[in-house]
């Protein structure tokens, strides 16, 4: 079996078997491909039903060298599915990545904005322009709804529902969740809808998105992310932000007021608690200040 063979039946696989994004896909293609030339190096030259446990215990010791461990621990994670599939299939008897462990990359908390600089940041948006308006109801949206910069860009004017107070969000792997709409997020929205969407003509294919360039079709990724630190650079705020930024700052100001993080669980479409609960580690003095009010021995005090 050829490398580009295999590549292609796990990039197949993955696309109509997993639902996983082009995006996603990318990466996993991206980090497959470097064990490849590693594989392909002259004194080498292995297939992949031919990779044993000791070329990726020599690959794993190439990468240390080059990379971050929390790239490291990405590319092990894409290569143990890989070589799964491959077991999965029937190529192979054995997954050689079973004993190969990745390296410890501990626990990144994700840098939040405060209250007062989302306001800032917003603050800065050119409402004189359309594409303003357009720029603030798109933030008011990752942050008021916490939404990826990736499900952002795939709302539909479909997937509002304006008299429920819910918006249909389809994330990782196609899995669609209902998220709340609040209501001065819903007037933001209403606004560009009425007075800047509709005077935007759509391209064939992008009738149905709900942020559109002014050329009528989906803003890109890179585009949204260069909003976002022109704004952030206009606000004054020196912190190093992204989209990904309020959908980080959603979930702990929700934490911070109180909310229930299996509810805030479900609002990010995240499939285990464990990956919500890294915003526990955000603002100790709130925790703190949960245990002195709530529990029985403190109130005794």
């Amino acid at each position: 079996m050829k490398w580009t063979d295999a590549l292609s039946d796990y990039l197949h696989y993955l696309r109509l078997e997993r639902g996983l994004s082009a995006n996603s896909i990318d990466n996993y293609q991206r980090d497959i491909k470097k064990l490849i030339a590693f594989a392909g190096t002259e004194s080498r030259q292995l297939h992949p039903l031919e990779v044993s446990r000791g070329d990726l215990e020599d690959f794993v010791h190439e990468l240390g060298s080059l990379l971050h461990p929390r790239s490291q621990a990405r590319i092990l994670s894409a290569l143990r599915g890989f070589f799964g599939y491959l077991v999965f299939e029937g190529y192979r008897e054995d997954n050689p990545m079973e004993l190969i462990e990745s390296p410890k990359t501990g626990r990144k908390l994700p840098d939040t904005l405060s209250v007062e600089e989302i306001d800032l940041l917003l603050g800065a948006v050119d409402r004189s322009r359309a594409e303003g308006e357009r720029n603030r109801a798109m933030l008011e949206t990752l942050y008021g709804c916490g939404l990826r910069v990736s499900e952002l860009l795939n709302l539909r004017l479909s997937d509002l529902f304006f008299e429920e107070g819910f918006i249909k969000v389809t994330g990782k792997g196609n899995k669609q969740r209902f998220v709340p709409l609040g209501d001065m997020n819903a007037k933001i929205l209403q606004l560009y809808l009425n007075e800047i969407r509709v005077q935007w003509q759509a391209k064939k294919g992008h009738e149905d998105i709900l942020f559109l360039n002014r050329r009528g079709r989906s803003l890109s990724r890179a585009m949204v992310f260069t909003i976002v630190k022109q704004l952030a650079e206009l606000a004054g705020i020196r912190k190093n932000i992204s989209p990904h930024t309020f959908r980080h700052s959603f979930a702990t100001h929700l934490l911070q007021n109180g909310a229930d993080i299996r509810a805030i669980q479900q609002m990010l479409g995240h499939e285990s608690i464990t990956t919500t609960e890294v915003y526990m580690h955000l603002d100790r003095k709130h925790l703190a200040a949960v245990v002195q009010q709530y529990h029985p021995r403190e109130k005794r005090g």
